[in-house]
């Protein structure tokens, strides 16, 4: 799995187990829907890191909280 994947998939569950849906992440975090539900579809490959901080803030949780998952456990880096 690349990194965009396990961070999408992240961002997904996190979704899930807050019982909220993006429109709603969106506004918490303070970015646009748009950026967030292209990214979620494959549409966009790459988020920023400043994008998942706002998500971050966001969900009341910190970068590292967000990175500490099994998902992380084996990326592959494309070149």
């Amino acid at each position: 799995m690349d990194l965009s994947q396990a961070v999408r998939i992240r961002i997904t569950n996190l979704i899930e187990e807050r019982n909220i849906n993006v429109s709603k992440l969106s506004t918490m975090a303070g970015i646009s829907r748009s950026t967030l539900s292209k990214f979620l579809s494959g549409k966009r490959k790459i988020i920023r890191l400043d994008i998942i901080e706002y998500i971050c803030e966001g969900l009341n949780m910190k970068l590292k909280d967000f990175f500490d998952d099994s998902l992380f456990d084996d990326i592959e880096i494309e070149d």
